[in-house]
């Protein structure tokens, strides 16, 4: 656990990193799932200062151009699904959790595998994995679209529930981009959807 003056010095130190490197839409994003997700923490009792710096090192990578994501992926060891592979741009989580332990010695579990799972979900997700995963969809610069304002309310109310919503909303989204699903991604939609036993609306 960092202390208060080194969080602070790391955020700091994200933040500026951020703003130079991101596009004003992705930085702007970026801060706006770090907001939410502190808010879901405080309500559910998860760490703030592990959910922010999870929230910030979650899309580090994603602005980076096709080239330099398979590099950085063949320098740091990182193996890449077909489904990766095909789009380089679903490599953007395995890239930032490995940045976030190479380059800024983050070593903590959850917050490394809530980068890594940010965009997929999967079963047994710990609560910062679940905030950020929502965070991620919910945030509000968010363009408005069916099912959306059910998911912030539930998020507010029941995490897992909330947990739910987002992952069938990806899921059809994606459907209906009639793009491929990520295996995992099914598998937590089934895992969650079986261990509450109902249907989320």
């Amino acid at each position: 656990m960092l202390e208060h003056d080194q969080y602070e010095k790391l955020r700091e130190k994200l933040i500026k990193r951020l703003k130079k490197k991101q596009s004003e839409k992705r930085f702007m994003h970026t801060l706006n799932v770090e907001k939410t997700a502190i808010e879901l923490a405080k309500i559910h009792g998860a760490d703030e200062v592990r959910v922010s710096l999870a929230a910030l090192l979650h899309d580090y990578a994603k602005n980076y151009p096709t080239e330099k994501k398979e590099r950085l992926c063949e320098k740091y060891s990182i193996i890449l699904s077909e489904l990766e592979h095909e789009n380089m741009d679903l490599a953007h989580s395995k890239l930032g959790a490995a940045i976030a332990k190479a380059k800024y010695d983050i070593e903590d579990e959850d917050v490394i595998n809530a980068i890594l799972f940010h965009t997929t979900g999967r079963p047994h997700m710990s609560l910062i994995e679940k905030i950020i995963y929502i965070s991620d969809f919910i945030e509000p610069g968010r363009k408005e679209f069916p099912g959306l304002i059910k998911a912030r309310k539930l998020a507010y109310e029941d995490i897992d529930k909330s947990l739910i919503k987002v992952l069938l909303l990806s899921i059809n989204h994606l459907v209906d981009q009639e793009k491929p699903i990520d295996p995992v991604t099914e598998q937590a939609y089934e895992y969650y959807y079986q261990r509450y036993n109902e249907k989320v609306v």
